[in-house]
């Protein structure tokens, strides 16, 4: 026979993880690594880091994963150091005395809500600014004690990787998370099997397994649908974030919502309010009409008086096309049961996310959300402004500057961000119990009884760490991606400590005009290849994968950077994360932001360069429009005031302003350096942005905030509503049905005006009589004049005027206003009817309005 060369089959691999069995002695440190507390402790996180550095940057800084691999003989060296195990009981003992805490049980209870979280590099459930105020957030809300609970979506593959061509294209790599590698646990039942979470979607049941993360004394459900349990069409819905079409988009915000609360409820989580973090989440407040119609038997508009009152809505953006809209279809797809649940009409559902009810228009989720929440806000005090313009239409019968919508500028959490050198100072110059009094600006202002050169010291420490943390972490991207090892090691070497350096890191969405420094490419030159005054310009940031024009600029800016005269003076720095970021922030000299205004809603990035002592040139938009006016000696900003309608003349205008301002006043200032090598006048402009901004931009701030102006407020009203079964939202519902039935037999008897509408004159007494049919409601009616004064063809809201009532005759209610004219100029008023009652939070509640 004749013999074969070889003769073999496929291997049969079989798959072991082995992992380190750590000694009891080193359990504290498996303990502390599965609780994000590590994150924001200097301690905590420099004690990982120092078991292994290679190790820990390796695993992106990921101590379970870090203690997965390392070796048995480090672990035994590490349990033979005595300085190394005295370490690791002190930190444990701090970490155990922090979480010792109890909650505060003077401030509500809240269920949190958002599509991402941006709490540590390792764990991929965030994109961008977003996901990072939401992560902020929650450690706050652990430091601050106040009990909330968090929800939202564990990815499988979360945001992309980014990778950058030869040519500067971005690439987008999704890369699967191992959970078992992650700060993570999965919920379990009491004999040990992961508790499956049931969701009902049309025709089917979708599952989700539910994972917990420990944010210090704050926990994070996650839900994960990724499993052999779902169909491969609905393993997707927690595949990537904001990933796949509108279908896929609509199965992710009800599993986000209704999912979210049927999840609390398995898990026995009761809160007192609801606090919905964009329109992604709005669903949560269907599934809780739901349970108060079929659970406890309220009529719907009683279960909604309750929902609302316990519920707020927080909005992040500042243009329309931002937001979420569903087809009618696709949306009565997967909701055409609820009305059914709820005791309405298709009809009805469908108007609850309509501006315009009745009309064709798709579904908003955030006009849903508006219309589910007693409270709603802004996230700037500029941003604010701009949703209650954008919202107005909702609520038709009154002005934008009317607008029930608030705000609460964004902060950034301080302990995350500040580099631990900055956290070291402050405790230091402030006291020991600095952090628990963040927003008192009497602490910040010790900082100028710091010297200058200590302050300089410091910004130079930091610099030189950005500095070597480039050249050691972006050296063999750069060599993977864009060839010319020669080149690559003349950028790297000419990174220079003595520079003056501008960061600019961010989403990179066209509004953010990153291209506004490369307007005049020669005079851009002349700046960063003075001899004398060396300026170099770091870059980074992701475009979205769908963002044609954002991934162009990146493009644009790697071709810039590779020209001759800006080689290792202009340089970008792949895969902007939160490492990236903290590094940038901490290590730059001035944060350049250049947004089109008002499309910045807040803008945190720049807020934690302050912690960090590094200073703003931006825009007056977002929060740098509130930060700049606190000192102006302490930052530099390009004016909100627009002088051409062309969007494209105003960005030459406002490049040719960054191009004087840098030449004219940043870079001299920079570089006036005494004898000892710095500016004074630039350690000042350090002290009064620590001092004077800094304080009114943390997150403790923030989350007071929410407490005064949001929390407490409704927490107060919805315990009142739902007393006695229900009592006063009963009493609500019954006293607006009645209103809504007589509304249309409302009629005006009369109206009396004494003003001389031919030659008026400032100082002149003027009074309006009028008299309603009120059709049987009485005094629940209220009349006001509403005044606009007109210059230069545009109308402002002066105010208005409430009216008296003067006399009750049955139905005929006689209302009467006597005034003055205080001003000169031309106005316009008239008259509006509006029901009235002290048990509602505002008038938008009930927007019912009838002009005369």
């Amino acid at each position: 026979m004749k013999l074969q060369v070889s003769n073999t089959n496929a291997p049969v691999w079989r798959d072991i993880m082995v992992k380190s069995d750590l000694p009891s002695k080193l359990k504290p440190l498996e303990v502390m690594s599965r609780n994000l507390w590590w994150v924001w402790n200097s301690e905590g996180k420099s004690l990982f880091r120092d078991l292994d550095h290679d190790l820990w940057r390796a695993t992106g800084e990921n101590p379970v994963m870090l203690l997965q691999k390392l070796g048995f003989e480090r672990l035994q060296e590490i349990i033979k150091d005595e300085d190394m195990m005295s370490r690791i009981e002190k930190v444990y003992a701090d970490f155990k005395a922090y979480m010792k805490e109890p909650m505060r049980k003077d401030v509500p209870s809240v269920a949190y809500f958002s599509m991402e979280y941006g709490l540590c590099n390792a764990l991929k459930i965030y994109s961008g600014g977003l996901g990072v105020l939401a992560g902020d957030y929650i450690k706050e809300a652990s430091d601050s004690r106040v009990d909330m609970t968090a929800v939202g979506f564990l990815y499988r593959y979360g945001y992309f990787t980014q990778t950058l061509s030869v040519d500067g294209q971005q690439i987008a790599n999704y890369e699967a998370q191992n959970f078992n590698q992650l700060p993570i646990e999965q919920v379990v039942d009491e004999n040990g099997n992961p508790v499956i979470l049931e969701v009902p979607y049309p025709g089917r049941v979708i599952y989700s397994h539910i994972w917990k993360v420990n944010v210090g004394r704050m926990n994070l459900y996650l839900m994960d649908t990724d499993f052999d349990m779902n169909s491969e069409f609905d393993r997707q819905i927690t595949h990537q974030l904001y990933g796949g079409d509108w279908e896929n988009r609509i199965k992710q915000e009800y599993m986000l919502g209704i999912g979210g609360i049927l999840m609390l409820k398995k898990l026995g989580i009761k809160t007192d309010l609801y606090h919905c973090n964009e329109g992604h989440a709005a669903l949560l407040n269907l599934q809780r009409l739901v349970d108060y119609v079929q659970e406890d038997k309220l009529d719907f508009n009683v279960a909604l008086e309750i929902v609302r009152a316990s519920s707020l809505y927080t909005v992040h953006t500042p243009v329309p096309a931002g937001h979420d809209y569903f087809d009618e279809g696709l949306f009565g797809k997967y909701m055409g049961e609820f009305p059914a649940k709820l005791g309405i009409s298709w009809a009805d559902l469908m108007n609850m996310g309509r501006e315009n009810p009745n009309s064709d228009e798709r579904f908003s989720m955030s006009v849903f959300a508006l219309n589910t929440c007693q409270e709603a806000n802004g996230v700037s005090w500029l941003h604010g402004e701009v949703s209650k313009k954008m919202f107005a239409g909702i609520w038709k019968g009154y002005s934008w500057e009317e607008s029930h919508v608030g705000y609460v500028t964004n902060g950034v959490h301080m302990p995350t961000w500040a580099a631990s050198e900055w956290k070291a100072l402050y405790e230091e110059t402030f006291g020991k119990d600095f952090f628990q009094h963040q927003s008192d600006t009497k602490f910040w202002e010790k900082i100028y009884t710091v010297s200058d050169e200590d302050i300089w010291n410091l910004r130079m420490t930091m610099k030189n760490k950005f500095i070597n943390f480039v050249r050691r972490d972006f050296r063999e991207k750069w060599l993977k991606n864009q060839g010319d090892p020669s080149r690559i090691m003349s950028i790297v070497d000419k990174i220079n400590p003595n520079a003056l350096i501008i960061g600019f890191a961010r989403r990179f969405a066209t509004y953010k005009r990153a291209h506004l420094l490369f307007s005049d490419l020669d005079r851009l030159s002349a700046i960063v290849n003075n001899p004398q005054f060396p300026v170099q310009f770091i870059f980074s940031g992701k475009a979205h994968p769908a963002d044609g024009a954002g991934q162009g600029l990146i493009k644009r800016i790697m071709e810039i950077s590779r020209m001759p005269q800006f080689l290792g003076k202009i340089i970008f720095l792949e895969n902007y994360d939160m490492i990236v970021a903290k590094r940038l922030v901490s290590g730059v000299d001035i944060w350049l932001n250049t947004p089109t205004r008002p499309l910045e809603a807040s803008g945190t990035s720049g807020e934690k360069a302050e912690m960090n002592g590094v200073l703003n040139f931006s825009v007056l938009d977002g929060w740098w429009y509130e930060g700049y006016k606190f000192c102006k000696q302490a930052g530099w900003a390009l004016t909100e005031k627009r002088t051409f309608t062309d969007q494209s003349q105003q960005d030459k205008l406002d490049a040719a302003t960054i191009y004087s301002m840098l030449e004219n006043e940043i870079v001299p200032l920079y570089f006036a350096k005494n004898s000892k090598g710095y500016s004074p006048e630039w350690i000042q402009y350090i002290k009064n942005s620590i001092a004077k901004i800094a304080p009114h931009f943390t997150m403790k701030r923030m989350i007071d905030d929410y407490i005064d102006r949001f929390y407490d407020k409704e927490a107060k009203r919805s315990k009142k509503l739902v007393a006695h079964d229900y009592a006063v939202a009963k009493e609500i519902v019954e006293w607006k049905e009645k209103v809504a039935a007589a509304w249309d037999g409302v009629s005006v008897v009369s109206i009396n005006e004494t003003i001389d509408h031919n030659s008026p004159k400032t100082g002149e007494a003027y009074s309006t009589e009028i008299k309603l049919d009120t059709n049987g409601l009485g005094t629940s009616l209220a009349i006001e004049q509403v005044i606009y004064k007109v210059e230069d063809g545009i109308e402002k809201m002066v105010g208005t005027e409430p009216f008296k009532v003067v006399g009750h005759d049955g139905n005929i209610v006689t209302y009467e206003l006597k005034n003055k004219l205080r001003e000169a100029g031309v106005f316009r008023y008239a008259f509006r009817i509006y029901p009235t009652n002290v048990l509602l939070p505002h008038r938008q509640d009930f927007a019912y309005v009838r002009w005369i």
